[in-house]
C-alpha cells in the first residue's frame, strides 16, 4: 500500500482495504460481524483486544483467520496453570561457544517474539505468568536479565477468555485489564449463522489470502492517528470518564450508588483511539459524538467496575456505560448534537 497525498484517497483505501480483510474472514468465520469490527478498532489503533464469550463461538478460529488474512507473524499460547512466565517470554540458556570454548548465556526467544499472539484462556493461568505480558503490552519489549529485547513491530495481543468457568482460574487483575483498548463480547450466532455453521461443519476450509502486511498495517494505523477530533468530541469523551469515578466533583449523580470504581485516564485516550479508528473505517477524517457513543461499551465495560448494590439490582457496568453516556451528553451539549 502506498502513502497517499490525499487524505480522502487515502480513506477510500482503507476502507476497500479493509472491506476486503472482512471478505477473507468470512471465507471461514460465520457472522461475528460486530467483533470483527472491534477487532478492527484495536489493530489500527495499535491497541490489544481481550475476547470474552462461551466455548464454540469461534474466538481462536476468528484471530488466527485474521492473522492469515494480514500476513503476519503468529503465535499462540496455551494458558494453563503449571504455565511460566519464561514459557512466555523466552529465557537465558548456557551455551558452549564453539571457538572460544567457554561457556555463554544466549537468550532464546520466547513466543512472545511475534506480531500477534493469542492468549487462550489467559485468566487459566496463575498472577505471576500473567504479569509477564504487562511490560510486552504496555512497553512493547521484553526484560531478560537487565537486557531489553524489543518486539517486533507490530504487535498484538488478542487475549480470550470462558465467562463461565470460575472453578482452576485466576481473574486478572484491573491493572492487566487496563492494558487490553477494548473487552469484547462474543455472542452465539443467529439461527440463520447456526444453520450455516452447521452446513459447513466437516467441509475443507477455504483458503484465506493475504490482504495485508505488517507495513500495509503500519501506513493504515498511521492514517488513523490523523483522524482529528473536535474539542466539543474530546469533552464529550472527558466528560465520560470522569464521571464514572465516584465520590469526585465530576462524578455522576448515580455513580456512588452504582460503581465501585471509575476509569482512569488510559481510558480517556482509548476512547479517542477507538474513535478515530471507528471513523476512519467509515471513511470519515473526523470523529463524531456518534463515535464516542459506539466505543464507549467496548472500551470501558471492563474499566467500570460495577458496586455489589448494582451487582444486586442486575446492573452491568454496560448499562453502566450507557447511562454515562447519556448524562455526558446532556452535560455537552454541542458534542450530543
Amino acid at each position: 500500500m502506498t502513502q497517499q497525498n490525499d487524505p480522502v484517497e487515502a480513506l477510500k483505501a482503507l476502507g476497500s482495504k479493509c472491506q476486503h480483510l472482512r471478505n477473507e474472514i468470512a471465507k471461514v468465520v460465520i457472522g461475528q460481524d460486530a467483533v470483527i469490527e472491534q477487532l478492527l478498532w484495536a489493530l489500527l489503533a495499535r491497541g490489544h483486544a481481550l475476547l470474552v464469550g462461551v466455548p464454540g463461538l469461534a474466538k481462536t478460529l476468528m484471530v488466527s483467520t485474521l492473522s492469515k488474512a494480514l500476513h503476519l507473524s503468529y503465535k499462540r499460547i496455551q494458558f494453563t496453570p503449571d504455565l511460566m512466565p519464561t514459557d512466555i517470554t523466552g529465557s537465558e540458556v548456557i551455551q558452549d561457544d564453539p571457538v572460544t570454548r567457554q561457556r555463554v548465556f544466549k537468550f532464546m526467544q520466547g513466543p512472545i517474539f511475534t506480531n500477534m499472539l493469542l492468549a487462550d484462556e489467559i485468566n487459566r493461568t496463575p498472577p505471576k505468568t500473567q504479569a509477564a505480558l504487562l511490560e510486552a503490552m504496555q512497553e512493547r519489549k521484553v526484560t531478560i536479565g537487565g537486557v531489553d529485547h524489543a518486539l517486533p513491530n507490530p504487535f498484538f495481543v488478542l487475549a480470550t477468555q470462558n465467562p463461565i468457568e470460575q472453578e482452576g482460574t485466576y481473574p486478572l487483575p484491573e491493572a492487566q485489564l487496563d492494558r487490553f483498548l477494548v473487552y469484547v463480547r462474543v455472542e452465539y450466532p443467529s439461527e440463520e449463522e447456526e444453520t450455516e455453521i452447521m452446513t459447513r461443519s466437516g467441509q475443507k476450509a477455504p483458503d484465506i489470502q493475504p490482504v495485508l502486511d505488517g507495513a500495509d498495517l503500519e501506513a493504515l494505523q498511521d492514517l488513523t492517528r490523523q483522524v482529528t477530533v473536535a474539542p466539543a468530541v474530546t469533552d464529550l469523551a472527558r466528560r465520560v470518564v470522569r464521571m464514572s469515578r465516584p465520590n469526585t466533583a465530576d462524578a455522576a449523580p448515580f455513580a456512588a450508588k452504582l460503581i465501585q470504581w471509575g476509569a482512569g485516564p488510559r481510558a480517556g485516550a482509548g476512547l479517542l483511539a477507538a474513535a478515530r479508528a471507528r471513523a476512519a473505517l467509515a471513511g470519515r477524517f473526523h470523529v463524531s459524538p456518534k463515535d464516542i457513543e459506539a466505543v464507549a461499551g467496548p472500551v470501558l465495560r471492563h474499566r467500570v467496575i460495577p458496586s455489589y448494590i448494582a451487582q444486586g439490582d442486575g446492573i452491568d457496568s454496560d448499562k453502566i456505560v450507557a447511562q454515562l453516556v447519556a448524562a455526558a451528553k446532556q452535560a455537552t451539549p454541542a458534542a450530543a448534537s
